[in-house]
Parts: structure tokens; C-alpha cells; sequence
């Protein structure tokens, strides 16, 4: 019977062990103590799993590996994937955008329909062990801090670079380079996006139903949505969409745009403006505004639009009424830089795709050795896009170190 080893028992490890376990004789290592462990904080205890869409809406919201994904998708889609957790006990209910839950709203019943299959197909999960190397010498041989082992295959889904204290260290990536692979670099995705001017004062702010933009590598990036300021910093979904599609750039130095009204045309806003000023032709400036804008970002719009707050509705010209009207649509931050990798959601880079078989997940460099989940050059959107990308390359990269 064939070996198999699986390094890493997250989303895409455990999957690999339920699948290969079938027809091969499965170890599972996972150096914490327990498996899932990021699989527990996702959607904030929540777990959304996947998205059930249409394939053809499913495609779009990958953002690095979308031809890649294509072959593992195609055989695993998102209604197969809850299909086959519901064969495992796990009710789930499908939330706005599709999103998919469970109906607890308890990750942990995820992790426990993703244990239970694989320990029905017989896989043996050793916890608490850390794999300290990969090498092959007709067989390949691993070593960990508990012993060492013999197997005929080995898939490395030992996950990315994000919130480290799941066991996400990066520990794949050398796995891949002792082999002669190829990576890019990883990189934050759907990251907060660090500021370099002091916003402290608007820490907690939440928008809803603004525009962000940003300008990088010679294109103009814009999200409809909601965001909120962070303590030095943006975040929120607009800004984690944002960085997936910039990370890839040197984005220190670039600009933020912020427009507050973006359903008003600047015509439009215009007159709403001059409305204001009439009606509230004795009050100052800054006290009229928070009909338009929240409180605590005034003070920033009218410092750059060089507007004093003291200034009365009558008394505004339409000079500062025009350049009033261009702040609130474009309040300009200048961009430090992506957050932590320690603090994104994913993790954008990894091992090139194209040294890896899509159709198996198998590596082109070496027979016997396969790569899934977030270790691949594999990111997407949230809304469960990117669990169900590491469900279906575990499935795919299981089924084919099972093959006799």
C-alpha cells in the first residue's frame, strides 16, 4: 500500500488525508496541538467555508492562480464541497453574497466534520509534531522533532505566512526551495493598509457606501463599500479587496483617495453644498458639515482644502465651496505601506504554478512530492473564495498521492 505523508493539518491537509486515506496508508503531521487551528478563527469564529456560486462567478474573485485553479475547481466546486462535508454531519446556510456557513455559526463544527473524515478514511494524525525536514533518497525521507519516517509520497500544505500562532511559519516554503522550486514572493493579501499620516483620531470610524482608490504600477484601483480606520491605518473590505490587487507593487509613497459621497456627481454635491450654506447661513462651517460628513473626519477634510471651521455658511466663497466640494471626494492619505504578513488574512505568493501540475497538484521537479493549499501561488477575495481553493487542491493532491 502507498505511504503517504501530509505535512500541515489545515483546510487543505485534512481534505488530502480524507480523500487519500481511502486508498493509501495516510500519516498526518501537525506541529500544534490540535488540527484547524486557523480554520477555527476564520470569519471571526464564524468560518465561512466557501461561496456557493456558479463557477463562471467563482473565477473572478481569484486573484493570483485563476487558470491554475480551474482543474482542481471544476472537480471540487463549492456545492460538491458541501455536499461532501454534509455526508460528515455539518448543516450549513448560505448568507448574503453566498456566503456559506454553518448553521451553528461555530467554526469548530467544521473542524470536527473535516476530522471525521479523515479518520474514517483511516488516516493516523500525529499532533504536536513539527517536520524538520524533507529529503529523497528513493523514498522520502522525514525527519521531525519526534522521529523519523519513510514514505512513497508527500504533500506539503503547511499553509502560508499569516497569523503565525496557527503554525503558519512558513516552514513549506523551505520544503519547496530544498527541492529546487521556485517562489514568489509572499506577500500580505487582504491586508489593512498602514497610513503615514497620524489618524489616531478617527480610529474606529466605520464607513459604509464610500469609494477608495488607489494609483499602483501604472494603474488606478477602486472599491465600492464599506472601511474603517485602524489606530494607524484602513481597513475594513474595500481596503482588504485593494490590497490583494496592489500587494504586488511598491505601494510606499502612493495615494489614497477617499470619496465620501461617491453616488453624487460633483455638480451634485455642488448644489447640495450651496443648499447648506443658505439654510445654515449663520453657523460655522465645520457645524454644517456634519450633516454631509462624519464629526471626527471634518477637521481632516477642512485642513486640506484650507478652509477655516470658523468660517459661517454666508460667508463661504465659491472658491472654498469648490474645493470643499473636491476634498469630500478625494480625501488623500499617503500610503506607508501593507500591514504585517503576520496580521493578513491570506497569504499572496508561494510556490510557482507553473512547476506544479494542476490536474494533481504534483510537483513537475519531483515525482512523489505535491504542494496544496495557501503554500501554492494562490489567493483570492474574501467570501470564502480562499478556503474553497485549499478544500479543492487537498482534494486533488489526495486523490493523486492515493493512486496506486
Amino acid at each position: 500500500m502507498i505511504r503517504t505523508a501530509i505535512i500541515g493539518g489545515g483546510a487543505a491537509g485534512i481534505v488530502a488525508a480524507a480523500f487519500c486515506g481511502k486508498t493509501a496508508d495516510v500519516t498526518l503531521f501537525e506541529r500544534n496541538e490540535k488540527i484547524g487551528k486557523k480554520i477555527y478563527i476564520t470569519g471571526k469564529g464564524r468560518c465561512n467555508l466557501t461561496n456557493n456560486c456558479a463557477l463562471y462567478e467563482f473565477y473572478p474573485n481569484i486573484v493570483h492562480g485563476q487558470k491554475f485553479m480551474i482543474s482542481a475547481l471544476t472537480a471540487f466546486p463549492p456545492q460538491s464541497l458541501m455536499e461532501f462535508l454534509g455526508t460528515y454531519g455539518l448543516r450549513m446556510k448560505t448568507e448574503r453574497g453566498n456566503r456559506v456557513f454553518p448553521v451553528s455559526d461555530k467554526s469548530s463544527d467544521v473542524i470536527k466534520a473535516l476530522v471525521r473524515a479523515a479518520e474514517e478514511s483511516g488516516a493516523d494524525i500525529k499532533l504536536n509534531t513539527r517536520v524538520l525536514s524533507v529529503k529523497k533518497d528513493g523514498n522520502f525521507k522525514v525527519q521531525t522533532d519526534s522521529g523519523n519516517y519513510e514514505f512513497d509520497r508527500v504533500i506539503v500544505a503547511t499553509g502560508g505566512m499569516s497569523y503565525k500562532s496557527t503554525g503558519s511559519t512558513g516552514d513549506g516554503y523551505e520544503i519547496a526551495r530544498s527541492f529546487g522550486h521556485t517562489l514568489t514572493e509572499p506577500r500580505a493579501a487582504l491586508s489593512a493598509i498602514d497610513l503615514k499620516e497620524d489618524v489616531k483620531d478617527l480610529q474606529g470610524l466605520s464607513l459604509k457606501n464610500v469609494r477608495a482608490t488607489i494609483k499602483a504600477g501604472g494603474k488606478e484601483y477602486s472599491e465600492f463599500g464599506e472601511m474603517l480606520f485602524t489606530d494607524c491605518g484602513v481597513s475594513g473590505p474595500v481596503i482588504l479587496t485593494l490590497s490583494s490587487f496592489i500587494n504586488r507593487y511598491d505601494i510606499g509613497g502612493s495615494t489614497l483617495y477617499i470619496d465620501f459621497k461617491p453616488a453624487l456627481s460633483p455638480e451634485t454635491l455642488d448644489e447640495r453644498l450651496t443648499s447648506d450654506f443658505g439654510e445654515m447661513r449663520n453657523k460655522d462651517l465645520a457645524n454644517i458639515l456634519t450633516s454631509l460628513l462624519p464629526k471626527a473626519v471634518i477637521p481632516h477634510v477642512l485642513s486640506q482644502c484650507g478652509v477655516s471651521p470658523y468660517v459661517k455658511g454666508h460667508s463661504v466663497t465659491r472658491e472654498m465651496r469648490y474645493a470643499l466640494g473636491y476634498c469630500v471626494k478625494h480625501l488623500r492619505f499617503t500610503v506607508k505601506g501593507l500591514a504585517d504578513i503576520d496580521r493578513a488574512i491570506v497569504t499572496s505568493g508561494g510556490v510557482e504554478l507553473k512547476e506544479i501540475n494542476p490536474s494533481t497538484m504534483e510537483s513537475k521537479l519531483v515525482s512523489g512530492l505535491y504542494f496544496a493549499g495557501e503554500v501554492l501561488d494562490v489567493d483570492a477575495l474574501t467570501g470564502g473564495y480562499n478556503l474553497s481553493c485549499a478544500f479543492a487542491t487537498g482534494r486533488c493532491a489526495g486523490i493523486a498521492a492515493g493512486r496506486q
